[in-house]
């Protein structure tokens, strides 16, 4: 039996960002699902129930750090990468609830690395 295809989330109110990743998870099988702020994250969030979050930290509004907070206590298991082109906030107590962190950049190697480790 096949397994169905995995959703992931990608919040980021940088729009070349989420056109770069939603084209290359897409390609990678992926569902893909966008937002371009928190607020938006946590609507798509509880109605399309995503496999995976990737989840911007500076955003207008909520950033990423308070929306995987809200997610996490909606629904504890959910898996969320943070992903930041800042390194300070790997340091931040609020980020270590997430799966992973990975610093932006236009080689998406680790943050697919990361995709494909966490699911499966």
């Amino acid at each position: 039996m096949e397994s169905a295809v995995k959703k992931i989330l990608l919040v980021d109110d940088d729009e070349s960002i989420q056109l770069l990743y939603q084209e290359e998870f897409t390609e990678e099988g992926y569902q893909v699902v966008s937002a371009l702020n928190g607020d938006e994250a946590l609507e798509i969030f509880s109605k399309e129930s995503p496999d995976l979050i990737i989840l911007d930290i500076q955003m207008p509004g909520l950033n990423g750090i308070e929306v995987l907070r809200q997610i996490k206590m909606l629904k504890a298991d959910t898996l969320v990468i943070l992903s930041s082109a800042y390194h300070e906030y790997k340091q931040d107590l609020g980020s270590w609830a997430s799966d992973d962190y990975v610093v932006k950049s236009s080689d998406m190697t680790d943050l697919k690395a990361a995709v494909k480790r966490l699911l499966g």
